[in-house]
């Protein structure tokens, strides 16, 4: 079983910058591929970035690729999400997410984090 925190969101100017950061608890961190999904009011959860459980692969949503960075550190337990270039559409609660499979991490992820708000000002 694994625990995730989200940290680093925040209020920012479009063009901008923010990084956001995932605790996981556990000692099995290493195993789980992670990634990170997003939602705003009314609509679903989107998929917006996935890193394996070595690092070694990456994979990102049309709307984000170019522009995020997704990475870890697995000797901190920490994921994390670079996001550049921010845009107003980037708005909304951005959701840390584990999983053991690579299929389900994009789609539907076994353990959420609580989530964390980024706002974007025009």
């Amino acid at each position: 079983q694994v625990q995730l925190v989200e940290s680093g969101g925040g209020l920012v100017q479009a063009g901008g910058s923010l990084r956001l950061s995932c605790a996981a608890s556990g000692r099995t961190f290493g195993t789980y591929h992670m990634g990170w999904f997003r939602q705003t009011p009314g609509k679903e959860r989107e998929f917006v970035a996935r890193i394996t459980w070595n690092g070694g692969s990456t994979y990102y949503s049309d709307s984000v690729k170019g522009r995020f960075t997704i990475s870890r550190d697995n000797a901190k337990n920490t994921v994390y999400l670079q996001m550049d270039s921010l845009k107003p559409e980037d708005t909304a609660v951005y959701y840390c997410v584990a999983d053991t499979s690579l299929v389900r991490i994009t789609n539907t992820p076994y353990y959420w984090g609580q989530g964390t708000q980024v706002t974007v000002s025009s």
